[in-house]
């Protein structure tokens, strides 16, 4: 694998540099030119996606798009989905893009075509839903289930629980899905509060089968399992096999924890946590949805990835929406990003985009290990309208700092409630269009005392505008919207991540930390000596945890 450009070194750069340092940022003398709107609005399958509320200009978006061509995007991408080892940290192949090809293409990785093996796996996991859908699989009672609990973390809660959360329309009746993540007891503890286990599925999601966080859950929800139906006088032998399957490719570990590997569904070293919810990881949606409504979920990455491989780039909207994050981060010197639902269903987007996005671009070095060359990664978080204009809009619209904002709607609801004569849809999304109009044209100090507002108030009630928002927009958050949406942002973080010359595909950043509470747990426990080796901060802690613990 060649080394990165350095962006910095480029031409491009240089210009992007000059252009921000003269960039005169006036939404409303931009808006004068009444083909803005227009210029900047782009189609990328089902999405509307209005970006004249950013700071593009024909010239920022020229030197980015020549940013691009010096740092070899183009090239990078087609080496991704054609499986190469773009991945060079651990010598791996990044094909999160092979789980939504369709039958029949092809995909080769050391001479397999992966795209096979994805059918595969894909049409067991359908199967199997269906069965649990149907009621032909049952727990050992004879009972059908009518829950799934699926214990995972990382990629493998955050991607099923926020897709989970947001196609709640299209779930079979009857059936419910429950996430265990955390190791904090009190999630095993809350989320099986009222499960009968005659009518209980778990899923255990880990690719390795040692994932300490999933694992010590997973033994939980089993002692939980056997002991409440030894309560019940309900058989226990063989309870695990019919209440336990597995997402996991370690078979010899599924089955010393009592699962049936012919049970146990698989995915590849190729697909990162954070880009897995399409594989096996979404089992638990694909019992949920059904296979014609997964499939649909799945044509919908499809979709943004033929837009994202073959749209001009002038009009490729991951494209630019990469660039512009770039432009944002190191030459306007945003840090972070706020992503705004104006959907209910989306409430847990914002949670998914952050690992999708900070676990990828968070680095500090190049994929050849080198320092980088800039700064690196977007803090992204946000909340859905409208309880977020009730708490951090504040900040947004009249804080001294610059945060960018995706703002995501659809044009039907759900539900369709009236208030009145008034339709409520209509009501909430008036605040979405109101809220990026007011953020890029404000209110001037004059049009404040236009409206009678007593001089002293007159500076606190101006707005100054030129606050920078996307806008997307669909018809209907349908599963197959949901993975357009995904699939968007995986590819603006690969387009940030090849500007950077980092590797997005790793995450040694997260073992650390694991690694440390591992080594921490015979001092947490007591051992005197293991506490004396400790510095000073950490022994206070563990000393004082093991005063107040009852």
């Amino acid at each position: 694998m060649t080394a990165p450009i350095d962006a910095t070194a480029t031409p491009a750069w240089a210009r992007l540099t000059d252009l921000e340092a003269g960039l005169n940022v006036d939404f409303r003398a931009w808006f004068k030119d009444e083909t803005r709107a227009k210029n900047f609005t782009f189609q990328a399958a089902d999405l509307y996606v209005d970006l004249s509320k950013t700071f593009l200009t024909d010239e920022v978006k020229a030197a980015l798009l020549e940013l691009a061509d010096q740092v070899n995007l183009a090239e990078r991408r087609d080496a991704m989905l054609s499986g190469e080892r773009i991945n060079v940290t651990e010598n791996r192949a990044v094909l999160h893009t092979a789980l939504r090809r369709e039958k029949g293409e092809e995909v080769d990785v050391d001479g397999r075509n992966v795209v096979d093996d994805v059918h595969e796996v894909l049409e067991r996991v359908f199967d199997f839903a269906d069965k649990v859908r149907s009621g032909e699989w049952t727990g050992v009672t004879g009972k059908r289930i009518e829950t799934v609990v699926n214990v995972g973390i990382g990629g493998s809660d955050l991607g099923p629980v926020m897709a989970y959360e947001a196609l709640k329309p299209y779930v079979k009746d009857g059936l419910e899905c429950r996430f265990i993540s955390n190791i904090d007891p009190t999630d095993v503890g809350e989320t099986l509060k009222g499960l009968d286990p005659e009518t209980t599925l778990v899923i255990v999601a880990s690719k390795t089968f040692t994932t300490l966080e999933t694992l010590t859950n997973a033994r939980q929800v089993r002692s939980w399992l056997l002991g409440t139906l030894e309560e019940q006088g309900a058989p226990t032998d063989g309870a695990v096999a019919k209440h336990f399957v597995a997402v996991s490719t370690a078979l010899d570990k599924v089955e010393a924890f009592g699962i049936d590997p012919v049970n146990a569904f698989g995915f590849w070293d190729w697909v990162g946590g954070r880009y897995s919810v399409d594989s096996a990881v979404g089992l638990s949606l694909a019992i949920a949805l059904g296979r014609e409504y997964f499939e649909d979920f799945l044509a919908g990455f499809r979709a943004m990835d033929r837009h994202f491989a073959d749209a001009p780039a002038e009009q490729n909207v991951p494209l630019l929406m990469g660039l512009l994050n770039v432009f944002y981060v190191n030459f306007v010197g945003a840090p972070t990003h706020a992503v705004l639902p104006y959907s209910q269903y989306l409430h847990r987007f914002p949670a998914y985009l952050q690992q999708l996005t900070m676990e990828s671009n968070g680095k500090r070095v190049r994929w050849d290990g080198t320092p980088v060359t800039s700064a690196t990664g977007e803090v992204f978080w946000g909340e859905p309208g409208t309880n977020g204009q009730h708490a951090f809009y504040q900040l947004i619209h009249q804080g001294t700092q610059l945060i960018p904002a995706d703002f995501i709607a659809f044009a039907n609801p759900t539900f369709d409630f009236k208030d009145g004569d008034a339709d409520q849809h209509e009501l909430f999304l008036g605040n979405f269009f109101g809220q990026t109009k007011a953020l890029a044209f404000g209110k001037t100090a004059d049009e404040v005392r236009a409206e009678g507002v007593a001089e002293e108030l007159v500076t606190a009630k101006v707005f100054p505008g030129n606050k920078p928002t996307a806008s997307i927009m669909a018809p209907t958050l349908t599963p197959s919207v949901l993975g357009q949406l995904i699939a968007l942002y995986e590819h603006i973080t690969f387009v940030q991540g090849i500007v950077w010359g980092i590797d997005s595909f790793d995450q040694w950043g997260v073992e650390l930390g694991k690694a440390m509470a591992k080594e921490l747990t015979s001092a947490v426990e007591g051992d005197e000596a293991a506490i004396a080796t400790e510095d000073s901060s950490t022994r206070g802690l563990i000393e004082y945890y093991r005063a107040h613990r009852k």
